[in-house]
């Protein structure tokens, strides 16, 4: 008989969670990087055949991808998991710490003292500067012209949001060099998420020093407009007004240094998604001119002969599922990180504490295990009875939770208007110069969108 005592299992404990799969393809040292520089989209739509939860080495890291949209919705509502990690510790270098990168009290400090700006009745009274706008982004265009769609959009966003919550005219005049700095900084952005090694970005080549002439021109940017503010005396009730005479909770103004991060966040998502969402949305109905056609035809039936009104988008239900089928084909914001807050489980992985998530719309939504027919535009998927078959969190363009986008209605709204005003005037056309091919950055945008304007 052996001396040896044996332990038994204690039956009410229950079995430690086990280590995810590594996601195959990594290399020696780079790890999974070289893939998410070279083919990030069909590397990361690819992921969830390696397992819901599988871990990534992002050159020295280890990361852990969740794949499956359930676990993702649990992953954003719950508080073991913050924001943080990679994207957007490399956001940070644009945005600060503003309501986009903050956590804890300082984000629902922040987010209470914003919201109000985003209330349905505050959009609708910036209705009147939406409609503006859209008829000037289609004023502009002449018969036969080739419009860069891409720069086009851009402009109208950067115009309605600084018009619209900033009150400030100036800064829409300087839109296209507001696109061209932002182009630069968010390619540079996204090789540090999936490169972070940070001395190699402190080397002087030309990409490192094209992408701190950018980012110093958005910064001084904004710094500008604070400036200009402050010096007509006039605050106002707008979002910048509120910036400028609110409080901490010591009583104590916001610092500088806040108004300008919390500038800067509105300003890069209050364009560039909304500009990236309009770009693609034209491009689609280019190659789908039955749903521009039906488009044209719902717009018509409401409208009559007089101009789009901000009144007119409840009635614009095709319209609206176009734009959504757009952003789930082709999301502008395809790629997030969070961090664990403490051990966590998640899908029966042991996720430890202080570990990197990353998750990506842009996988998610193409996936056929959640939609049929996955990789068609299809704007009637999101009719009621069809919408219902979507699993849950399948589809979240503004996200879930506490961190859900607070000016999802406000963006929807003006790329609506936009699209309402501009079809039913003009049919775009493609060039043989375009280069729709998404172009990899923080955010996906075409890489060259030139489109053909044609009268109706």
């Amino acid at each position: 008989m052996s001396s040896e005592s044996t332990v038994a299992a204690d039956p009410d404990t229950p079995p430690a969670a086990a280590e995810p799969p590594y996601a195959g393809g990594r290399l020696p040292l780079l790890g999974h990087a070289g893939k998410l520089v070279g083919d990030p989209l069909g590397f990361l739509a690819g992921l969830r055949d390696h397992g819901d939860v599988v871990r990534l080495r992002l050159g020295p890291k280890t990361a852990y991808a969740v794949n499956d949209p359930e676990l993702v919705g649990e992953l954003l509502k719950s508080p073991g998991y913050e924001v943080g990690g990679p994207l957007w510790e490399t956001l940070e270098v644009l945005l600060g710490k503003g309501v986009a990168t903050s956590n804890g009290a300082d984000h629902r400090r922040q987010r209470r003292m914003m919201q109000p700006s985003f209330r349905p009745e505050r959009i609708a009274d910036h209705g009147p500067v939406m409609e503006e706008e859209a008829r000037a982004t289609a004023d502009r265009w002449q018969p036969g012209e080739t419009v860069d769609v891409a720069a086009e959009t851009f402009r109208t966003a950067v115009r309605i949001v600084s018009r619209s919550l900033l009150e400030v005219d100036s800064i829409g005049e300087k839109a296209d060099r507001i696109s061209a700095s932002l182009g630069t900084v968010f390619e540079g952005l996204y090789r540090r998420v999936v490169l972070p090694v940070g001395p190699l970005y402190k080397m002087p080549t030309r990409a490192n020093r094209r992408f701190e002439r950018a980012l110093a021109d958005l910064h001084t940017l904004v710094d500008e407009v604070i400036a200009e503010r402050r010096s007509s005396g006039a605050l106002g009730e707008d979002l910048l007004g509120v910036l400028l005479t609110a409080t901490q909770e010591s009583g104590a103004p916001l610092a500088d240094q806040e108004i300008h991060d919390h500038l800067v966040s509105l300003i890069v998502a209050g364009s560039e998604n909304v500009a990236s969402t309009l770009a693609w949305t034209f491009q689609l109905l280019t190659e789908h001119p039955e749903q521009e056609t039906r488009v044209v035809e719902e717009v018509n039936s409401v409208t009559g002969d007089r101009p789009v009104s901000y009144g007119d988008l409840d009635a614009l239900v095709h319209t609206k599922n176009v734009i959504v089928e757009a952003m789930r084909v082709r999301p502008a914001a395809w790629i997030f990180t969070r961090r664990s807050v403490a051990e966590n489980e998640l899908g029966g992985y042991r996720i430890p504490a202080d570990t990197d998530i990353v998750y990506s719309a842009y996988a998610m939504q193409r996936d056929p295990r959640s939609f049929e027919r996955h990789l068609e535009f299809d704007p009637d998927r999101w009719l009621p009875e069809r919408a219902a078959r979507v699993p849950k969190f399948a589809m979240m363009p503004f996200s879930v939770g506490k961190r859900k986008c607070p000016g999802d209605h406000f963006s929807m709204a003006e790329i609506a208007l936009v699209l309402a005003t501009v079809l039913p005037r003009w049919h775009l056309a493609p060039v043989a110069a375009s280069d729709p091919a998404p172009r990899i950055g923080i955010t996906l945008a075409p890489k060259r969108l030139l489109l053909r304007a044609e009268p109706r």
